[in-house]
């Protein structure tokens, strides 16, 4: 596997240097997509929360179950979609993916006052920020934390579903901590991931394939951030009632 720090494949300073600015490039590359796509959602969200007229007709209604199905059924798929599609399809569907998103989340403008989503925005980006610089520069093999951080999201995805029907605000609290636990572990394993794989399949030359890469790393980082911005929401945001 890959040197988690750098890598220098054919033992030359020269082309060490050149796999470390292509790496660079390849991250802001992810990170940029993913920051479009964090605005598209948040756009959204915002537009369709805040305008009566336009929530009651997309999210008052039984039209939300189309968009939230759509929603559903494009995050399962999209990550085969990114590697089949070419890139500029794979790239609309990311970002018609994020709008999706946009618009099921659009009532956290109805539950939270503005101010309290726009504090806890800020906290999660600077804790992203955070992780996902750790992700990039540790030399530590986060790869052992990956099964027991998806096992962890099973584990949260079932706790919720009881929940639902329990209604415990003990166990509600619970969730939410460990929400806030599990995907700042997948923002720095996520981040490391991404790094790997392009210092691995950097020397193939494909930029067809590392483009869609820097797709698919984009959805998985903003996946990241949407979960955990939510999950803290949980214990920042206050309630308009």
């Amino acid at each position: 596997m890959a040197d988690y720090q750098t890598i220098n494949p054919a033992g030359t300073t020269a082309q060490g240097v050149n796999i470390d600015a292509g790496l660079r490039a390849h991250m802001n590359k992810v990170y940029g997509q993913m920051s479009v796509a964090l605005a598209v959602s948040g756009g959204v969200a915002w537009a369709v929360g805040t305008t009566p007229a336009i929530y009651s007709v997309l999210v008052g209604s039984p039209l939300i179950w189309v968009f939230l199905i759509a929603y559903l059924i494009m995050g399962f798929t999209l990550p085969r979609m990114i590697m089949s599609l070419s890139q500029p399809a794979a790239q609309l569907a990311f970002y018609v993916f994020a709008a999706l998103l946009g618009v099921v989340l659009s009532g956290i403008f109805i539950r939270y006052t503005q101010t309290s989503i726009a504090s806890t925005f800020f906290v999660t980006a600077a804790a992203f920020a955070g992780l996902s610089l750790y992700g990039y520069t540790t030399k530590r093999d986060l790869s052992p934390i990956g099964a027991f951080l998806v096992m962890g999201m099973i584990g949260l995805f079932i706790a919720m579903i009881v929940n639902f029907f329990l209604q415990s605000s003990g166990l509600d609290f619970a969730i939410s901590a460990i929400g806030v636990l599990i995907f700042a572990g997948m923002t720095a394993w996520d981040t490391q991931k991404i790094k790997v794989i392009y210092l691995e399949h950097a020397q193939n030359g494909d930029a067809d394939w590392l483009g869609k890469a820097t797709i698919m790393g984009a959805f998985q980082l903003f996946m990241d951030f949407i979960n955990l911005f939510l999950f803290l929401l949980r214990f920042m945001g206050n309630n308009r009632n």
